[in-house]
């Protein structure tokens, strides 16, 4: 059952990166976010997605192909990982969309 371990695990990581976010002080001499920090963001949650649908992939062909180490469920996890990878990904592209639409027709 080393997939469950491994749910523990990314469990286990997001609590620490919650708690460490929320504790996080503010810098009030640094500026929040520049326009290179947030393309750098993005383009590394798009890589991110990117890998989890390409582990996915590689999982599932092993177990198409009848490797004896990859089990079911863990193609599962796997695919279930990437698939909602993607849609969050394309509900934060509409969203920049969105936002990017309405401040274009804003008036100045």
């Amino acid at each position: 059952m080393s997939t469950i371990s491994n749910v523990d695990q990314v469990l286990a990581e997001m609590r620490r990166l919650t708690a460490a976010a929320q504790s996080a002080p503010a810098e009030p001499d640094r500026p929040q976010s520049g326009s290179g920090d947030f393309a750098a963001l993005l383009k590394q949650s798009v890589d991110e997605v990117n890998s989890i649908q390409h582990t996915a992939g590689k999982l599932s062909n092993a177990f198409s192909a009848g490797d004896p180490n990859v089990d079911v469920t863990e193609v599962m996890v796997a695919l279930q990982k990437a698939g909602l990878a993607f849609q969050a990904m394309t509900e934060v592209r509409n969203r920049l969309v969105s936002a990017y639409q309405d401040i274009m027709s804003m008036q100045v």
